[in-house]
């Protein structure tokens, strides 16, 4: 099983010579196929109580949960009516005037 880490530039010759590997792809460290987590974990990018059970995440914050729903715009923003049923990057015949130069 693979396991990500969080591990900083400053600490990451430690983290390799611990046996941690770099995905240059995903640009994340990471250690695979290990049962003793130990050593990782001030790098662990979870919270948790322990290293051998079920990592659940942590809930959200009260202040992340509250969701307004409403929108700030610009003064000088104006909706545009909509002639068509198509996609809005998409552009069909009948929206061909609205569309913006070039795409």
């Amino acid at each position: 099983m693979r396991t990500n880490l969080k591990v900083p530039f400053a600490e990451k010759e430690e983290a390799k010579k611990l046996g941690a590997k770099w995905d240059a792809a995903r640009k994340i460290w990471f250690v695979q196929g290990r049962t003793d987590l130990a050593p990782f974990a001030r790098w662990s990018p979870v919270p948790h109580d322990s290293l051998g059970g079920n990592i659940e995440p942590a809930p959200e914050s009260p202040a992340r949960q509250q969701v307004t729903g409403k929108v700030i715009v610009g003064s000088a923003y104006s909706t545009q009516p909509r002639v068509c049923a198509c996609l809005p990057w998409e552009v069909c015949d009948q929206c061909r005037t609205m569309a913006l130069a070039g795409w």
